[in-house]
């Protein structure tokens, strides 16, 4: 197992390095799909530069980092050199992977858990090797899904920031998984100061902290909430001193929020608000950002509440799919945990549909673009029309998870036979 995982870990490395160091490197950069006005290097690049000549670079609209990120972008461009460099987006993918392989495990181990509970009450064995074959294929599956895909690829070679949020959103899930406060909320508080959107994940880290200790139950989820408003109080605070004013939220809560850039992204807002009345716009804002920030969660995580990393899941896809910016390193890392729910693939119905959009998607984007930016035979609507069926692909895929999580949950509580004549059968709940 080891041999294998290493040798994928150094396949993939290769692979982002060699396209690195190739001439297609500039292309993917300036790709709409994976540099957005959030997570550009380009614009990291030109707000160090601003920042190291006493300018603000808040002033205008061009660096929405953290002033956190700024200092660690600035103290990066300083002292690695380019070569460097690449090797640090590199070896930062491969680190997520590494993390994402350990939740997989952990998370893994849990469903190993629940099934030996099941059948001590049921009274059944299974072999023991079916168990480590289940962690086995869970922790591969996982970091191949990553370290593999080619969203993800395309998000490292393009050098966008959005590697370091991976990075992020992989610490918070295995320590979600390990129960961890300290680094539960230190990693959930960083990515709330830099997207804002995360911080719904705090429901599913409470749900595990929650689940750790019975007896401690109350105390663990008031020291949970403690730790969490102190260290995001305590990251605006470092943000002022390393600025010596507030002017960042705007150019980064705000931009998020208020959406005042409209370049093209594989996201829903741009089109929507180029066209609609000035008017409207707030009304629009409002209701869009009450959709991707309030409307899922507590309904989620009613529904949800037994399986937290599946509640983790789907607030990762509804960010991805509804947030303001969105890129396709966003879809590529909730789409790699896929395979944690490999035994709810029975019960899905949709896969065909939605591999069938993404692949026209994924090859048919950068095409209506083309003929729209520069062939000039298409227009605003066709690429639209594009990123509208990614959507849609999304939203399938998930609802499709969620409800084979429904139809599994039946079937294990009723103990229905899936066997009919000797061969494996889906169950159609209608």
């Amino acid at each position: 197992m080891k041999i294998k995982w290493l040798s994928n870990f150094i396949l993939a490395g290769i692979i982002r390095f060699l396209l690195m160091n190739s001439e297609y490197q500039k292309i993917i950069s300036d790709r709409v799909e994976v540099s957005t006005a959030l997570n550009s290097w380009k614009r990291v690049t030109e707000g160090v530069y601003l920042y190291n000549f006493g300018i603000d670079p808040y002033t205008g609209d061009l660096f929405h980092e953290t002033p956190i990120g700024l200092y660690v972008f600035n103290f990066i461009q300083q002292h690695l050199p380019q070569s460097i460099l690449f090797c640090l987006f590199v070896f930062t993918d491969l680190l997520t992977a590494l993390f994402l392989g350990l939740t997989a495990k952990q998370y893994a181990t849990e469903l190993v858990f629940k099934k030996k509970e099941k059948e001590k009450l049921c009274n059944e064995k299974t072999e023991s090797h079916n168990n480590a074959s289940i962690v086995y294929t869970s922790i591969m599956y996982v970091s191949a899904g990553y370290l593999f895909n080619p969203y993800i690829i395309l998000n490292c070679v393009g050098h966008t920031t959005t590697v370091f949020t991976n990075l992020l959103y992989s610490i918070a899930l295995i320590s979600m998984t390990k129960s961890s406060i300290f680094w539960s909320c230190l990693s959930i508080s960083l990515l709330t100061l830099q997207g804002f959107y995360p911080i719904s994940l705090i429901v599913p880290a409470i749900i595990y902290i929650a689940r750790s200790d019975s007896i401690k139950q109350k105390r663990n989820i008031l020291n949970f909430i403690i730790v969490f408003i102190s260290i995001l109080f305590g990251l605006f605070y470092i943000c002022y001193y390393i600025m010596g004013n507030w002017s960042f939220i705007w150019n980064t809560f705000g931009f998020i929020l208020t959406v005042p850039d409209l370049r093209p992204n594989i996201g829903l807002y741009w089109y929507f608000f180029t066209e609609v009345f000035e008017h409207f716009r707030w009304l629009f804002i409002a209701s869009f950002q009450i959709n991707v920030s309030l409307l899922y969660i507590v309904p989620l995580a009613l529904r949800l509440r037994h399986d937290p990393m599946l509640l983790a899941f789907s607030y990762l896809a509804v960010i991805a799919i509804f947030k303001s910016y969105p890129c396709i390193g966003d879809v590529g890392f909730y789409m790699s945990l896929l395979p944690l729910w490999k035994h709810l693939f029975q019960y899905t119905q949709q896969g065909f549909i939605v591999g069938c959009f993404m692949l026209f998607c994924t090859i048919f984007a950068p095409t209506v673009w083309y003929q729209w930016i520069y062939s000039r035979s298409a227009n605003a609507n066709f690429y639209f029309g594009v990123t509208l069926a990614f959507a849609i692909a999304q939203i399938f895929l998930v609802t499709d998870i969620l409800f084979a999580s429904v139809k599994h949950e039946f079937a294990v509580r009723h103990g229905i036979n899936k066997d009919v004549n000797g061969s494996n059968t889906k169950l159609l709940l209608e």
